[in-house]
C-alpha cells in the first residue's frame, strides 16, 4: 500500500511544481520504511528501481511528456538499467534521489539516477527508456520538438557510452539465446 501512497504523493507533488526543460534534474526526498528493506535490514536492490520510476513520474509531468503520451495514446517502456551499489541505506535514514536526463538517440532516452544520503553518493546509474505507439517506438524527434525543446541531445558521457555498449551486447546475446531455445523448445 506504501507505494500507492508514494505514487499519489509523487504525481500531486509533480503537479504543482513548476515545468523542467530535460537537461534539468529533479530531486526528491525519501526515507527508507520497514517495507523497503530485505533480509540483511538494507534497502532492497529493487526497491531502487522502483524509486528511480518515482523520479522518472516526476519527469514526465513536469516537463509535459505525461499529458503528450496521454493525447497520443503512446506506451511507456523501459528498456533497461544498471545499478552500482557503493553505500547502504538502512531503516529510517533520509536519502535523496537526483534525476537527470542524460542524452537521447533516436528512440531511446537515457537518465542517470543518484542515491545520496548525507552527502555521500549510495547509489548511481541509468535507465532507458521510450514511448511506443502501434507501429513500435515513437522517434524522439517527434517528442522533443512538441515538448519545445528542440535541440541535439548533450553528448553522452563515457560512462553511459560504456552501458549503451554493454547494453547492445546483452540484447544481441538475447536474441541468439532465443534463437536457440526457440529451436529447442518442442510446441
Amino acid at each position: 500500500m506504501n507505494l500507492y501512497f508514494r505514487l499519489l504523493l509523487t504525481f500531486i507533488k509533480a503537479w504543482r511544481a513548476p515545468r523542467i526543460q530535460p537537461e534539468e534534474s529533479v530531486e526528491l526526498a525519501f526515507r527508507v520504511l520497514p517495507t523497503d528493506l530485505d533480509l540483511n535490514g538494507h534497502m532492497n536492490n529493487g526497491r531502487y528501481l522502483t524509486m528511480v520510476d518515482l523520479a522518472l513520474a516526476t519527469v514526465f509531468v513536469r516537463s509535459g511528456f505525461f499529458r503528450l503520451a496521454r493525447e497520443r495514446r503512446w506506451g511507456l517502456v523501459g528498456g533497461g538499467s544498471v545499478v552500482y551499489f557503493r553505500r547502504a541505506l538502512t531503516l529510517f535514514q533520509k536519502y535523496r534521489l537526483r534525476f537527470t536526463v542524460a542524452g537521447w538517440d533516436e528512440f531511446w532516452t537515457y537518465s542517470r539516477f543518484e542515491f545520496i544520503r548525507g552527502g555521500e553518493l549510495c547509489a548511481n546509474g541509468f535507465v532507458k527508456g521510450a514511448a511506443s505507439d502501434a507501429r513500435g517506438l515513437v522517434p524522439n524527434a517527434q517528442i522533443y520538438p512538441v515538448l519545445g525543446y528542440d535541440v541535439p541531445s548533450p553528448e553522452f558521457p563515457d560512462d553511459l557510452k560504456a552501458w549503451i555498449a554493454a547494453d547492445r551486447l546483452l540484447g544481441e546475446r538475447t536474441k541468439a539465446a532465443n534463437g536457440r531455445i526457440g529451436a529447442l523448445t518442442p510446441n
